[in-house]
């Protein structure tokens, strides 16, 4: 998503009273003020705020003061005042400054946490062990030690950045969903809401503060979790490993070697057993004939259904339904 298209998404102030809060990661966030200021010369004189304050430039020139600090501002600027700073913003006569801009109170959560503690990370989250960074003991440091959260919470943090991410397309998709409301709205502007938080928090932290340990992934578990998935969706209908190979997007060589690896079985095999396994639930519905049955399992006809189902469970599918299904010693 372009800057382009943060300049379309005037209908931004309309969030006011759709988007109230949200909760992110154990912080909670009030939203006060929504806004969009056109390209045309204006400034915010100096003044100062109890929230934080973000601004993100998508068109023009202008400047940008905080404190004793100036900042020359540009498209893709995006720029903070922390609660306390004073600050103010002029945009250039000779190419207008356009920003959309957006406040919020931060802090952590009430629910589940005491005075002094922070949230629990999800474990991808953990910071690695070290001199700044506690191990992973499960439990977060106070939200003033290092996190993706330290962007908003900590003093000495930036209060200019480029990292402007996904907040363009998260901007365009807030104003969209307020400019025309359908069912729903309320569950997606307070994911979006959530996710330009943790974006806008993001793009003023410390990369240090962003560090985490690699994330390993095995996924061989998962591709074959899909595959067989795959099998017990399509019992029915005739598979063959090329099918099943597809949907995992392998090859039909990798997948019978990395399913058979996984599950000690081939694609086929465990096939004929999930097949055979519903058999014998279904014959115990007395609307079905053995004839649905074997069709429903994906036998064409009864003959080889009722030879493989003797095999496997050393009775016919008849003997089977009139057991209901039970072993007699």
């Amino acid at each position: 998503m372009s800057l382009a298209s943060v300049a379309a998404a005037d209908r931004f102030v309309d969030l006011a009273g759709l988007l109230e809060s949200c909760e992110v990661d154990g912080f909670h966030a009030d939203f006060l003020s929504w806004g969009h200021y056109r390209p045309e010369y204006w400034r915010n004189y100096w003044h100062t705020h109890s929230f934080h304050e973000v601004c993100l430039a998508y068109s023009g020139e202008g400047r940008f003061n905080s404190g004793s600090v100036q900042y020359d501002v540009a498209p893709g600027s995006l720029f903070l005042a922390r609660p306390g700073d004073v600050h103010e913003i002029e945009s250039s006569r000779v190419a207008p400054l356009g920003i959309a801009f957006w406040g919020f109170t931060f802090r952590p959560a009430a629910s589940g946490i005491r005075a002094g503690e922070a949230p629990t990370l999800p474990s991808a989250d953990r910071r690695p062990a070290g001199p700044h960074h506690p191990g992973d003991n499960r439990r977060a440091a106070a939200p003033d030690l290092p996190g993706w959260w330290s962007g908003l919470t900590r003093a000495d943090g930036p209060v200019i950045s480029s990292r402007g991410g996904a907040i363009p397309s998260l901007i365009s998709a807030l104003a969209a969903e307020a400019a025309a409301p359908v069912a729903g709205y309320s569950t997606a502007l307070g994911a979006l809401g959530a996710t330009l938080v943790l974006e806008t928090a993001r793009a003023f932290a410390f990369d240090e503060d962003l560090a985490v340990e690699p994330v390993r992934r095995d996924r061989g578990p998962l591709v074959v979790e899909a595959m067989q998935r795959h099998l017990r969706d399509n019992l029915s209908r005739p598979i063959t490993v090329r099918d099943v190979a597809a949907a995992a997007h392998l090859s039909e060589r990798h997948a019978e070697r990395l399913f058979t690896q996984q599950t000690g079985a081939s694609i086929m095999s465990t096939l004929r057993r999930l097949r055979l396994e519903l058999a014998a639930q279904l014959l115990l519905d007395p609307t079905l004939t053995i004839t649905d049955v074997a069709h429903a399992c994906g036998y064409s006809d009864v003959r080889p259904f009722s030879t493989a189902f003797r095999r496997k469970y050393g009775r016919t599918p008849g003997n089977h339904r009139r057991a209901g299904g039970t072993e007699f010693i």
